[in-house]
């Protein structure tokens, strides 16, 4: 079972690496990030099943790889989100200012991230990586008796069951306090000019690095994924990107010499990114507490 999912996204990997190379599919670049993500995720989460010098290797590499191109995605929106949201009010100069300054910083980092998109794709790094999954494609390299001797289902799933139990305890550690009595989100926003290390966000970035784990856990097993799963999935992408939109306006409203106007939108701006990430996280919460049962198949 664990040989089989692997090899299907190593199939994944090298089909979206030769659309990519034929440069006509506008879908390569997230299909590498999807089939990385699950081939990483799964060597971790089944690491001890697996051959352990080999299994570290290319989970490092795809860690490098997939982190490369997760940045040119998240510049883009990154700068939707903001643009959006400086929309939403009636514009004043200061807004215009502050759209056209962000556009400017992140098209740029937009373009280094392309540009380090195209670097790695031609480096002797990723060829010995694009190797590896094709080996992997072929053949998953087991690792035979010790520790995980015994019916094979069992020893996936006591894998399986590891990566749910972290996730269920990182969740019992976020804080619980963000809705009131009237299921209101509780306290002030935290405000500009920059987050701050009481925030949290790494706590939540990690319940989402967790919850990836235990999602594609359950696809190695073939069995449906909750439906409470997704929307939790979804609604820690939001806080993601909207935590990360906080970071960028704090960013850009310390840029030297800007107008007062353009700072105080950017403010504005990244006191209102903030708000959307205690959103994010009362969603994630009620979405965790739900006791339905359906369940979806995720792609």
């Amino acid at each position: 079972m664990l040989s089989a999912y692997l090899r299907g996204q190593a199939t994944e990997f090298l089909r979206a690496l030769r659309a990519a190379a034929s440069g006509g599919d506008a879908d390569s670049a997230p299909a590498l990030r999807r089939a990385s993500r699950r081939i990483g995720a799964t060597l971790h989460t089944f690491h001890s099943a697996l051959d352990p010098a080999w299994s570290a290797a290319l989970r490092r590499e795809l860690a490098w790889f997939s982190g490369v191109l997760a940045q040119e995605r998240l510049h883009a929106a990154t700068l939707r989100r903001l643009q959006a949201a400086l929309h939403e009010p009636q514009g004043d100069l200061g807004a215009a200012k502050a759209a056209a300054l962000l556009e400017r910083r992140l098209t740029l980092a937009r373009g280094r991230a392309h540009s380090a998109v195209l670097e790695a794709l031609g480096s002797a790094r990723f060829h010995a990586l694009a190797d590896a999954v094709a080996l992997l494609a072929g053949e998953v390299p087991l690792r035979g008796g010790g520790r995980d001797a015994g019916p094979a289902g069992a020893v996936l799933r006591g894998h399986a069951d590891t990566a749910e139990r972290r996730l269920a305890e990182a969740v019992a550690a976020l804080p619980h306090d963000l809705l009131d009595g009237d299921g209101d989100l509780g306290g002030p926003c935290p405000g500009y000019p920059g987050d701050r290390p009481g925030d949290g966000d790494t706590a939540w970035h990690q319940v989402r690095s967790l919850l990836r784990l235990h999602r594609y856990a359950l696809e190695v097993l073939t069995e449906p994924v909750p439906r409470r799963l997704v929307g939790a999935a979804r609604a820690l992408d939001r806080h993601r990107d909207a935590a990360e939109a906080a970071s960028v306006a704090a960013a850009a409203a310390r840029t030297p010499r800007i107008a007062p106007a353009t700072a105080y939108a950017l403010g504005n701006l990244h006191a209102h990114q903030r708000h959307e990430v205690l959103a994010a996280r009362r969603a994630f919460h009620r979405t965790w507490q739900s006791a339905s049962r359906d369940t979806v198949t995720v792609r």
